[in-house]
């Protein structure tokens, strides 16, 4: 992966969950969403629990000393079957890359991507990483390798995932 300099970047620990889920609700308000709602303490639970998992979650996050956690990324490992292309058994899947609106442009996702790439390649499994990315981003991930699936990505929402 590419080497950003000059930004400190860090993983996450227990004491990032509420973080995590600003910056994430800074990202799906970037994608339309209304971010109003309940579904914030929910998210504050599961990041949690995510965090009490190292083996199969990380977030890495860029902090700035006067306000806080202003960039992160998250990605977890999930079992996958191996195929022709792909022998491994885990796949990761990278998410809720988000920069605090006054903080962008300075190369702090990129950098937290870079070092969950980082831990991807080197502390799991992983053969592939899959990830949804907004016009916004697209670049950044074509920058750092990622290739358009030659599938698209479909989505079913149950009874129980609408509002």
């Amino acid at each position: 992966m590419d080497v950003v300099n000059d930004i400190q970047v860090r993983r996450a620990g227990m004491d990032d969950a509420e973080s995590l889920v600003r910056l994430r609700g800074l990202m799906l308000a970037a994608m339309g969403n209304d971010i109003d709602g309940p579904w914030q303490a929910s998210a504050v639970e599961w990041f949690a629990g995510q965090l009490a998992s190292p083996d199969t979650f990380a977030a890495y996050v860029v902090d700035d000393p006067d306000a806080g956690v202003v960039a992160g990324a998250a990605g977890n490992v999930f079992e996958h079957p191996p195929g022709p292309n792909d022998l491994t058994t885990v796949r990761g899947h990278l998410y809720n890359v988000s920069t605090e609106p006054a903080f962008r442009r300075r190369g702090l996702a990129r950098a937290c991507v870079v070092a969950l790439m980082d831990w991807f390649e080197n502390e799991t499994g992983v053969g592939q990483v899959e990830l949804h990315a907004t016009d916004y981003g697209i670049e950044l991930y074509r920058d750092l390798g990622f290739i358009e699936a030659k599938y698209p990505s479909l989505r079913f929402r149950t009874a129980k995932a609408r509002p």
